[in-house]
């Protein structure tokens, strides 16, 4: 059975940091694509970052330089540093796992709230 558990969301001010983590269980973590995707409300839900299983990094242009993608194997555990945080970065955050070689086996976490506060 895949389960992504999120945690590390919070209410923050803006300016402040956190760090959301992913803990996966019921798939060889390291042979997926994982991402971290928002969904503020009203809004269509949003790639916020992606770590190939390569290593390889893709950002939304909205949170380069800010937020850093890692992910580690050995913990089946992916992992969200935000810096500077804005208002406009409220949002549910998800975590995300795909099968890079079968589009149909694409897992989804509950969420996580992130609220910033102006």
């Amino acid at each position: 059975q895949v389960q992504l558990v999120e945690s590390g969301g919070g209410l923050v001010q803006a300016g402040d940091s956190l760090r959301l983590s992913c803990t996966a269980s019921g798939f060889t973590f390291s042979n997926y694509y994982m991402g971290w995707f928002r969904q503020a409300p009203g809004k269509e839900r949003e790639l916020v970052a992606r770590i190939s299983s390569g290593g390889g990094i893709r950002y939304a242009n909205s949170v380069k330089g800010r937020f850093t993608i890692s992910r580690d194997n050995a913990k089946n555990g992916l992992y969200l540093q935000m810096n500077s945080l804005k208002p406009e970065d409220t949002a549910v955050y998800y975590c995300n796992a795909r099968n890079p070689n079968l589009n149909s086996m694409n897992y989804w976490g509950q969420g996580t709230q992130v609220t910033v506060s102006s």
